[in-house]
C-alpha cells in the first residue's frame, strides 16, 4: 500500500500514549512500534507482544514480534470505516512495550482507487458456498499466480529505484512483478525460510552416518551444488549460527534465535507486491527442515514459536498464509507430525485475526494431508503432476466440510529427462518453451480448474521454484520467466469469467463428457473435463489434445444451447458450427469435429426449449 498512507506509531519506553495524525484507508496495513524498557537475552523466545484492537464489529487481540534490538511491532490493518481504538500488552510486562494506547480514523477508498488496486477491497475469503474465493466487498476473484519460492532472497535482486530493467541476469524483483502483471498474475509463493541452511564444502552426496540425524545435505542436491549458501538476501539468513545439530553446527542454524534483519528485507517485497495488486502466497518454511528442528529443538513449541512470528509479521498484508510448505514426504517428518505445532500456533495466539485464509503447499492434497475440519480454509493439490491427479479437487469439492480449492503445483514448465538437476529422470514432460510443454501447462490450468479447483490456478517453472542462475545450469530463471506457456495463464481468466460470477456455482463431473478418459493415467493428452451450474444452464469443458469427437451428456434435454469452442492458446472464441447446438431427448449433444487436431476449451450457455420436430445434431 502507499507509503505516505501508512499509519507509524513509535513509542519509545518514555512515551505515554499515541494517536494517528490523520485518518487511514481500510484494508491498508498501518504499525505499531513500541520500544522495550529493559534488555533480554533472547527476544524472540522471551517476550510476547500485543495490542488489542476495537473497531466497528471488530474485537481483537493481534499479536505482534520482535525486530532486533528492543523493537517490537504490532501490524494491523482496518476492515471498516469509523474509529479505532488499541493498547498495548506484553508477558512479561515491561514499561515500554505493555500499557500503551491510541486512537485513529478509517475511510474508505474511492471506486477510482479500487479500480486501480482491486487489494483494497479487502483480503481473500471463501464465497458462501465454500467453492471459490472473493474479496471482502463480495467481488469474485480468481488466482492466477506463480511459485517463486525464493523471492526473499537474493536471487530476486531488489532495487530502491524504479528503473524498468530488461528481463535478464540484471531484472530485480519491481521488473519481475511488473513482467507478470502484464500477463495477468495476481499472487506469488514464496518460502519466508529458504532455507535454513547452508553449505560447509563438503560434498552433499554424502549422507550423515547417524540414521536418526537429518538427511540435511541430501536437500541440497534440490538446489544444485553449493546453491543453497546464496540464498541469503542484504539481511542474511533467516536464522543465526551456529546451530544444535552434532556435527553440524555450521549447517543447520540455531531456529530458536532469529534474524529479524533478513525478514525486514522482505517486508519490503510484501509491500510492493500489495501496491502492485498481487497477493503473496507466504509459507513458513520448507519440510526438509523438520527432521532437524524437531530431533534438536523443543518440538512443537519451536515451530509453533516461529509459524506465530511469520503470521504476525505479515498477517496485516493481504496474503495467504502457511504453516509449511509440505511439497513431499522425502527428508520431511510426515505431515501428521506438524500437527500439534500448528494447532498449538492457532491455539497460542489465534488465527490471522484479519481473516487470511491459510493453506500450505501439499504433497498431493491438503485434504489427504490434513483431513476434514482441519485449520485448511483453502485447500490445494500438488506435487503430483499428472492428470490422473486432478481428481482430488473433485474430491474436495465433495468433501462434508469443502473449502476453496487449487493445483498450487501442478506440471511445471520446463519439467523433463534433460532439467539439469540431479535426481532427474521426468520422462512425462517436455522441454520448457516448447509448444509441447505449453500443451502439458494448459492441460494442468484448465483440467484442474474444471475439476473443482475454481478458487484459481498457480504456475510453476523448473527455473523458477529454485530461482536458477548458477552459470551450470541449463536454463537460468530470466530465461524462464518469458517462456510461452506462462503468458497464456491469462487466459484463465477469460474462461472462467465468460460466464460472469456464475464459475463460483459450478460442479465438476469430467463424466459429463463421453468418452472422457484413456488408459494412460501419467500424461497430459487424451482426457476430457467438465464442470457444469445446478441449473444445467452451463456447461464449461476442457478437451486435452488427443480427445477423440466426444457429446456432453444428462442436460437439458431438447433444448439449444449457445456453443463456442475456446482457443485457450489465444484465449479467443470460436463458434461450434452456426454457434448453436441441440440437445436430444435424452439430453445429449453430439459435438462436431474439433476445429484442428490441439487442445480446445468449450461454453455451452442454455439459449431456450427447441420447437417441436426440430433435429439434434446426429
Amino acid at each position: 500500500m502507499r507509503e505516505m498512507a501508512r499509519l507509524l506509531f513509535v513509542l519509545g519506553a518514555a512515551a505515554a500514549a499515541a494517536s494517528a495524525a490523520g485518518p487511514v484507508h481500510v484494508w491498508e496495513k498501518q504499525e505499531v512500534t513500541l520500544t522495550a524498557a529493559r534488555s533480554f537475552a533472547n527476544p524472540y523466545t522471551e517476550v510476547t507482544v500485543w495490542v488489542d484492537l476495537a473497531g466497528p464489529n471488530f474485537k481483537k487481540r493481534v499479536y505482534g514480534f520482535w525486530d532486533g534490538e528492543r523493537t517490537f511491532r504490532v501490524r494491523v490493518v482496518t476492515t471498516a470505516p469509523g474509529t479505532w481504538t488499541w493498547q498495548s500488552g506484553s508477558n512479561p510486562p515491561d514499561d515500554g512495550l505493555a500499557g500503551k494506547s491510541g486512537s485513529f480514523t478509517a475511510v474508505d477508498w474511492s471506486e477510482q482507487e479500487k479500480q486501480q488496486n482491486p487489494l483494497r477491497r479487502g483480503f481473500l475469503r471463501a464465497t458462501a458456498n465454500h467453492h471459490a474465493v472473493e474479496l471482502a466487498d463480495g467481488t469474485p476473484y480468481l488466482i492466477v499466480g506463480d511459485t517463486w519460492w525464493a523471492a526473499g532472497t537474493n536471487r530476486f535482486k531488489w532495487y530502491d529505484d524504479n528503473q524498468e530493467r530488461p528481463i535478464g541476469p540484471d531484472a530485480g524483483f519491481k521488473d519481475y512483478v511488473r513482467y507478470r502483471k502484464g500477463q495477468g498474475f495476481n499472487l506469488v509463493g514464496i518460502i519466508a525460510a529458504f532455507p535454513n541452511w547452508v553449505t560447509d564444502g563438503k560434498p552433499a552426496s554424502i549422507r550423515m552416518d547417524n540414521p536418526e540425524r537429518t538427511v540435511i545435505r541430501e536437500a541440497w542436491l534440490e538446489f544444485g551444488k553449493n546453491t543453497a549458501k546464496n540464498m541469503v538476501n542484504e539481511g542474511g539468513l533467516p536464522f543465526l549460527y551456529p546451530g544444535k545439530v552434532p556435527g553440524f553446527e555450521q549447517v543447520f542454524a540455531d531456529v530458536d534465535r532469529i534474524n529479524p534483519a533478513y525478514f525486514r528485507y522482505i517486508d519490503r517485497k510484501i509491500d510492493y507486491l500489495n501496491e502492485q495488486g498481487f497477493i503473496p502466497f507466504i509459507e513458513v518454511s520448507r519440510r526438509d527442515s523438520s527432521q532437524a528442528w524437531k530431533k534438536y529443538y523443543q518440538w512443537p513449541d519451536s515451530y509453533a514459536r516461529f509459524i506465530e512470528y511469520v503470521f504476525a509479521r505479515y498477517q496485516a498484508n493481504n496474503t495467504l498464509l502457511s504453516p509449511i510448505h509440505f511439497d513431499t514426504s522425502s527428508g520431511s517428518i510426515p505431515a501428521t507430525e506438524y500437527q500439534p505445532a500448528i494447532q498449538m500456533a492457532l491455539k497460542n495466539y489465534g488465527p490471522p485475526p484479519f481473516g487470511n485464509l491459510l493453506t500450505g503447499n501439499p504433497s498431493v492434497s491438503t485434504l489427504l494431508n490434513w483431513g476434514e475440519d482441519s485449520w485448511v480454509t483453502l485447500h490445494q493439490i500438488g506435487n503430483a503432476r499428472e492428470h490422473d491427479f486432478y481428481w482430488y479437487l473433485t474430491q474436495i469439492f465433495h468433501a462434508p466440510h469443502p473449502q476453496p480449492a487449487l493445483n498450487g503445483e501442478p506440471y511445471y514448465s520446463g519439467y523433463n529427462d534433460a532439467r539439469g538437476r540431479p535426481g532427474g529422470g521426468y520422462q512425462f514432460g517436455a522441454p520448457g518453451g516448447t509448444e509441447k510443454d505449453d500443451q502439458y501447462v494448459r492441460s494442468g490450468i484448465y483440467g484442474s480448474f474444471l475439476s473443482g479447483g475454481y478458487a484459481g490456478h498457480i504456475y510453476g517453472s523448473e527455473a523458477l521454484w529454485g530461482a536458477d542462475i548458477e552459470p551450470e545450469a541449463p536454463v537460468k530463471m530470466w530465461d524462464a520467466f518469458q517462456w510461452n506457456s506462462a503468458a497464456q495463464m491469462r487466459h484463465l481468466r477469460t474462461f472462467a469469467f465468460s460466464v460472469g460470477k456464475r464459475f463460483q456455482d459450478l460442479i465438476p463431473d469430467a463424466d459429463l463428457i463421453s468418452p472422457s478418459k484413456t488408459q494412460t493415467t501419467r500424461g497430459y493428452e487424451g482426457w476430457a473435463y467438465a464442470s457444469y451450474t445446478p441449473e444445467k444452464d452451463i456447461v464449461l469443458a476442457y478437451f486435452e489434445k488427443g480427445c477423440p469427437r466426444s457429446q456432453i451428456r444428462a442436460i437439458r434435454p431438447l433444448s439449444y444451447y449457445a456453443a463456442q469452442w475456446f482457443d485457450p492458446r489465444s484465449g479467443t472464441w470460436l463458434d461450434v458450427g452456426n454457434g448453436f447446438v441441440m440437445t436430444n431427448v435424452l439430453g445429449v449433444i453430439v459435438l462436431p469435429d474439433f476445429p484442428a487436431d490441439r487442445d480446445w476449451g468449450l461454453r455451452l450457455i442454455y439459449a431456450g426449449a427447441a420447437p417441436p420436430g426440430a433435429m439434434a445434431l446426429k
